[in-house]
C-alpha cells in the first residue's frame, strides 16, 4: 500500500507511467470502459497514452460493462499494443461498477494485459471491496487507486494506491514520483486512522449500509409524489442513486434549472443529467454526456448515500427536494 500526496487523477497518471516500464514499447493504448467523469480520461491523456473508449450497454435502467466489446477491441488492437484496461468501480447511477472480476480474467487470458482499477470511493463499500478482492484472486490486477477524502473524510489531496504485488506498488510506482512533496495528505490519513481505528471505520461503514434502505425509500417517496421514480440500479450501485426528472419539461433548461434550485438550497453533491446533451473531453466528443451512454431514456438527478451520512441529513435532503419539486410544479402549473 502506498499513500501519495496527490488526488485520484494524478495518482492514476503515476500508475500508468510506472506500467509503461513493464509493457512493450508499442503499448500506447488504454482501454477505458466509458465513465462520464473527466478525471479518468484526463489521466490517460496526461500520461501520454491514447484512450480507447469502450461503450457501455443498457440493461433495464443499468448502464453496465460491455465485456464482449472489450474483447473485440483487444482482438482489433493486439494485446502487445495495449498498456492496460482502466476499469472503474465507483460511479454515478445509472452507471454501475465495472465487472472487475471478468475484466481481470480477460486481461489474464489475453497476453497478460495490465489492469488498473479506479476505486475512487469504493473503500467505503464492502460489496465493492469484495469484488476487487475477487478480481485480484481470479485474474490480473496491477493497481487499485482510491481517494483519501472520499473514503476517510480528510481534506482533498491524497490517494491510496494498493495492489497484490508489493514490489510494484511500493518500489516501482513510488520511485516513479519525481522530487519531493508535502506530507500533509499522508499525515491527514495517519491521524484519522489513529483516531478512528479499525472499529471506528467499520462502524461508519456499517452505519452507511444500515441507512441504504432508508435513503432509497425516502427518495422513492418523494419521487412518487411528483410522478417520478428511483432508477433500478441499487442491486449493484449502493452508493449513488438516481431519480428521474421526466415530468419537469422536455427542454434541457427545465432540468438544469432544477439542479440550480437544489444547489442554492444547500444540497451539495447532487448531479443533474439531461438527455441528449453532448460534451467534449480531452478532444473526444461524447453524446448523452453524464449518463455514460448515448441516448439514455430519462432525465435524472443523482444523490449519494456515502460514508458519514446520518438519518437526520437524509430527512433534511427529503425536505429540500420536496420543496424544490413543489415550487417547480407550481411554476409550471403541473
Amino acid at each position: 500500500v502506498l499513500v501519495v500526496p496527490m488526488a485520484t487523477g494524478m495518482a492514476l497518471v503515476l500508475v500508468l507511467l510506472a506500467l509503461k516500464k513493464k509493457r512493450p514499447r508499442t503499448a500506447r493504448y488504454v482501454l477505458w470502459p466509458r465513465i462520464d467523469q473527466k478525471t479518468c480520461l484526463k489521466s490517460i491523456v496526461t500520461a501520454g497514452f491514447e484512450p480507447i473508449v469502450v461503450d457501455e450497454i443498457l440493461d433495464g435502467d443499468e448502464v453496465r460493462t460491455d465485456i464482449d466489446g472489450l474483447q473485440s477491441h483487444i482482438n482489433e488492437l493486439g494485446s502487445e499494443n495495449i498498456l492496460c484496461v482502466l476499469s472503474t468501480t465507483s460511479c454515478f447511477a445509472p452507471r454501475i461498477p465495472d465487472d472487475v472480476e471478468k475484466i481481470a480474467k480477460l486481461c489474464n487470458e489475453n497476453g497478460d494485459i495490465a489492469h488498473v482499477i479506479n476505486n475512487a470511493y469504493g473503500l467505503q463499500c464492502s460489496k465493492i471491496c469484495h469484488r476487487v478482492n475477487m478480481a485480484c484472486h481470479n485474474g490480473r490486477v496491477d493497481a487499485i487507486v482510491q481517494s483519501t477524502d472520499k473514503n476517510l473524510m480528510v481534506p482533498v489531496g491524497g490517494a491510496i494506491i494498493a495492489g497484490p504485488v508489493k514490489n510494484f506498488i511500493e518500489k516501482e510506482i513510488s520511485q516513479t514520483y519525481a522530487g519531493r512533496a508535502s506530507m500533509s495528505p499522508v499525515l491527514d490519513v495517519f491521524v484519522t486512522l489513529i483516531e478512528l481505528g479499525t472499529t471506528g471505520f467499520c462502524t461508519l461503514r456499517n452505519r452507511r449500509i444500515e441507512l441504504i434502505e432508508y435513503f432509497h425509500s425516502t427518495l422513492n417517496r418523494i419521487a412518487e409524489k411528483y410522478g417520478e421514480r428511483v432508477l433500478s440500479t441499487a442491486k449493484f450501485n449502493t452508493i449513488s442513486f438516481a431519480v428521474t426528472l421526466n415530468h419537469l419539461g422536455n427542454e434541457i433548461d427545465d432540468v438544469t434549472n432544477f439542479g440550480s434550485m437544489i444547489f442554492t438550497r444547500g444540497v451539495s453533491g447532487a448531479r443533474v443529467v439531461a438527455r441528449n446533451t453532448s460534451n467534449k473531453v480531452a478532444g473526444i466528443e461524447f453524446e448523452g454526456y453524464g449518463a455514460s451512454i448515448s441516448n439514455y431514456h430519462s432525465h435524472y438527478f443523482t444523490a449519494a448515500c456515502s460514508i458519514g451520512i446520518s438519518k437526520e441529513e437524509i430527512d433534511t435532503l427529503a425536505t429540500r427536494l420536496d420543496k424544490c419539486f413543489g415550487e417547480t410544479c407550481k411554476t409550471k402549473n403541473l
